[in-house]
């Protein structure tokens, strides 16, 4: 088969296809004929080798990748057979090797693909999907509420506009360029253009915020809040956090948490069984880039990258 592998760390063009041994099932696990690969911002962190936190660097040479759906083609010792043939998602955790024409993985880690679900449907929901539903519990979006979305025209961004909506609230979200600002008006919430200065009048007061960008974006963002407002970080696209202090909340009354984080690790299988149950039915529908095949995992890096993306990047075959 074949697969992309990484020799060393540094840009997306150390991203090489090459031909390698066929996975075997070991006991507990079966092997997927991969149809989709996710392609996430943390995978661009571990190509660099300065991923942090709970996903050092691997091993070199390694298979990036944590998100595929497919076919079972074989299972191992211990796993029914009746996942032969079936079609599956599964997220891989903290193991890699999802950009490969086929994946050994943990029989545990699979979820049938939904009807009327397709792959690459399916692994944007499989990871970013259960974020988004991790994030909107932390939020506990209100009907009353003003929500501004930060990387609004992103995979994330875009569920969570999407579920924001949902509740009633009036949603308003930040994208960068005035294409990424047409896909959000196209989900149904305001746009603003946060490349162009002064965007943050366009955008008014706002009782919620979710950043998933950091940097200048997530504090200008912040200093949008009313008095009692509250502010939800998930990440930091930008390369930096939002600066925030304890004298920054008190002075308005306002509150940060977390979106995610240790406290939502025991709730993963939920968030993802909620999170395929939710585009079956049609409640969240994933913005997909499905304009990289799985040998082009470099391309889509450095597109990514240089935010030339719109939605959740999909290696397809």
């Amino acid at each position: 088969m074949h697969a992309i592998r990484l020799h060393e760390f540094g840009p997306p063009g150390n991203l090489r296809w090459e031909e390698v041994p066929d996975p075997e099932p070991g006991p507990g696990q079966v092997v997927v004929d991969v149809a989709a690969s996710g392609v996430h911002l943390l995978d661009a962190a571990i190509r660099r080798g300065d991923a942090t936190g709970p996903f050092p660097p691997p091993e070199l040479p390694a298979i990036p990748g944590r998100e595929v759906a497919g076919v079972v083609a074989a299972v191992g010792a211990g796993v029914d057979g009746v996942w032969v043939g079936r079609g599956v998602v599964a997220h891989l955790g903290q193991a890699s090797g999802g950009y490969a024409e086929r994946v050994a993985t943990d029989a545990a880690r699979l979820h049938a693909l939904p009807d009327g679900v397709g792959p690459a449907a399916a692994v944007a929901m499989i990871g970013t999907g259960r974020t988004a539903l991790g994030v909107l519990d932390a939020a506990g979006v209100r009907d009353d509420d003003v929500v501004l979305v930060t990387g609004a025209a992103g995979g994330l961004g875009s569920l969570l506009v999407q579920g924001a909506l949902r509740t009633g609230a009036r949603v308003i979200g930040a994208a960068g360029g005035a294409a990424k600002v047409a896909r959000v008006r196209a989900l149904g919430a305001a746009g603003v253009d946060y490349l162009r200065p002064g965007w943050e009048r366009e955008a008014g007061g706002v009782t919620l915020v979710l950043d998933g960008v950091g940097g200048v974006a997530g504090r200008t963002a912040f200093e949008l809040l009313e008095p009692g407002g509250r502010i939800v970080l998930f990440g930091w696209s930008s390369g930096a956090p939002t600066e925030i202090t304890t004298a920054d909340l008190l002075a308005r009354s306002l509150s940060a948490s977390a979106g995610l984080g240790p406290h939502i690790l025991r709730r993963l299988r939920e968030l993802e069984e909620r999170a395929l149950a939710a585009v079956a039915s049609g409640d969240l529908v994933p913005v997909l880039d499905e304009r990289f095949t799985l040998a082009d995992a470099a391309e889509a890096h450095a597109a990514m990258e240089q935010r030339g993306t719109v939605g959740k990047v999909v290696l397809v075959r």
